[in-house]
């Protein structure tokens, strides 16, 4: 956002005065800003309230309609849009006035009549204001990915995998219908560390998530499981489909082999899936150990295969936690 605003440069000009305004975009144009006009104070919302809004603003107080205050105001409103740095220009200097017009949502103001160089210095202000807060978004959105997402593959981690299979788990309770989930893990992957290297199995891995990625629906969920394992959340999928989509998977990673700096890698995956019913849904630990079952038989059978779980037998969740807590780890398979 601040490389686009910096090499935009957009303001907005809103000035009923027509001379006043011509000579606001002179000096403004000098200066390198691309002005957009407005004539009132509506037109000035409207484009404001726009989404090409301009980040800056330079807003005559006094303007047929709706004044310069109110339309700060009305601006302030929208908490969601990107900020935009309001200057108000003035012929009143009484300081409860300016206050008024500060307390309504303008950042800063200027009498008329103005000084241009006092201008150009206070817009500049407000773009150092605007380049720090895109900075602080940037930093903000950053850690707020790194939070969700792995490292190394870029898909969701595990805590933010576990968190889309709460969240279905619960849109079922409330709403019904199906959904399932697949364990999906690399076949004999501590082989490919041991002979080809550490950086040759995070390049398979990277690739093996870019595969499965562009197998899933928009609305499913993909994530690191653990090690060399992954998850998918397949919302509104029953146990054929969620079989169908595990085998998508399948056939996508075994088809062409890895290129690492090594060489070529050939890949396959086994894959355990399982689904929650509307008539008789299951716990979310429930489903992962039943998707946990069902890809141990695909490994029992030979690997590169997708197994369908069985309705469990078990009556009672309470030491499933543990369970999986303590379940085969990555690189035993």
């Amino acid at each position: 956002m601040s490389e686009k605003r910096k090499s935009e440069k957009k303001i907005l000009i809103a000035e009923d005065d027509p001379v006043s305004r011509r000579m606001l975009q002179a000096f403004l144009a000098k200066w390198g800003y691309q002005t957009v006009a407005a004539r009132d104070g509506a037109e000035a919302l409207r484009i404001l309230e726009s989404e090409e809004a301009p980040p800056l603003a330079v807003m005559d107080w006094m303007m047929p309609g709706i004044e310069g205050p109110q339309v700060c105001q009305r601006v302030r409103e929208h908490t969601d849009r990107p900020y935009v740095y309001i200057l108000l220009l003035t012929a009143r200097s009484q300081k409860g006035d300016l206050l008024a017009g500060l307390k309504c949502g303008a950042d800063d103001y200027l009498t008329k009549p103005f000084d241009a160089e006092e201008l150009r210095a206070r817009l500049h202000v407000g773009q150092r204001i605007l380049d720090l807060q895109d900075s602080l978004i940037a930093v903000r959105d950053e850690l707020r990915y790194r939070a969700s997402h792995d490292a190394l593959t870029g898909i969701a981690n595990r805590g933010a995998i576990f968190d889309a299979l709460g969240r279905e788990r619960s849109r079922q309770m409330r709403e019904g219908g199906f959904f399932g989930v697949i364990l999906a893990d690399l076949d004999h992957f501590k082989a490919i560390n041991d002979t080809r290297g550490h950086l040759c199995g995070d390049a398979v891995l990277k690739e093996v998530a870019r595969r499965m990625s562009g197998c899933i629906r928009p609305y499913d969920s993909l994530g690191r499981y653990g090690g060399e394992e992954f998850l998918v959340v397949a919302p509104a999928s029953d146990g054929p489909g969620t079989l169908a989509l595990a085998e998508r998977i399948r056939r996508a990673i075994e088809l062409q082999p890895v290129i690492t700096e090594a060489g070529e890698i050939r890949v396959t995956v086994s894959l355990g899936a399982a689904a929650s019913e509307p008539t008789d849904p299951v716990e979310s630990q429930v489903l992962l150990q039943m998707a946990d079952e069902a890809l141990y038989r695909a490994k029992e059978s030979g690997r590169n295969r997708s197994e369908l779980a069985t309705h469990p037998q078990w009556t009672s969740s309470s030491s499933l936690s543990a369970e999986l807590e303590t379940a085969v780890r990555p690189g035993s398979r």
